[in-house]
């Protein structure tokens, strides 16, 4: 069963004009959900929070958030202190530039949301012919839940698409730079065989296939059947790899 995030109404601040918006997640897991049994009574297992100091089974109401400063040292935050830290305008989408969007490597993107509108809004459809004549996006901090956000919103001709960004220090980028001499000849047949297998992003034709197999042995074992092992080809090895190459390049 997919889990889907309730509308999350909030309003894009840009300057003095504030645009109300509903906020909805474009990704959905697709994954085929399992539970976990007792393999013994075949019941589902279940994750109770226990106190290993005072052996005993805790309930939410008994547990606080404690930062380790120390080994086995904490200090303690509830949630109102925890709420005071919180910027100010949480629940905007505040905008505070405009940049190129070629200006961002997408290793920087987290998850994208559509923003849309409960009615016409003539602010939102102004803000959407301003990012596209200008040809930038906008770059925006929020709040989600519990946490802080530096995201971009972007034009599209399904309306704007927000997009939340990591943060440079969650990003860990290898320092090295890839700077070697080619073969010319390796180099002419490695383009060649780029442009042979060139084509068109055409992501409905891209189907989860281990998901796919999971389903279709769900829908097997419930017609008593047995599981089929998936078909794996055997991969040619080749050593040298401007053989390698040139055979890739005969192959249909």
């Amino acid at each position: 069963m997919v889990k889907i995030m309730p509308n999350v109404h909030s309003n894009i601040s840009f300057g003095l004009v504030n645009i109300p918006i509903i906020m909805n997640p474009l990704i959905r897991n697709n994954d085929t959900a399992f539970n976990q049994l007792h393999k013994k009574c075949m019941n589902r297992v279940k994750y109770i929070k226990y106190c290993t100091h005072c052996k005993s089974d805790l309930k939410e109401k008994d547990i606080i958030k404690g930062y380790e400063y120390e080994k086995d040292k904490y200090i303690i935050f509830d949630k109102e202190e925890l709420s005071k830290l919180k910027p100010e305008n949480e629940k905007e989408i505040e905008i505070v530039s405009f940049v190129d969007i070629s200006q961002i490597d997408p290793v920087y993107y987290e998850k994208s949301y559509i923003l849309e509108t409960e009615k016409s809004s003539k602010a939102y459809n102004l803000f959407c012919e301003a990012l596209k004549k200008v040809k930038k996006v906008a770059l925006a901090k929020t709040v989600i839940g519990s946490k802080f956000y530096y995201c971009i919103l972007r034009f599209t001709k399904h309306g704007i698409i927000m997009t939340t960004l990591f943060f440079h220090e969650e990003v860990f980028m290898p320092d090295d730079v890839i700077d070697e001499k080619v073969d010319p000849k390796e180099l002419d047949l490695a383009i060649k065989l780029i442009e042979q297998r060139s084509g068109k992003f055409e992501p409905n034709k891209y189907q989860d296939e281990y998901q796919n197999n999971i389903k279709t042995a769900i829908k097997d074992k419930l017609d008593g059947k047995k599981i089929k092992s998936v078909r794996k080809g055997k991969k040619q090895s080749v050593s040298d790899l401007f053989e390698a190459l040139e055979k890739s390049l005969k192959q249909k």
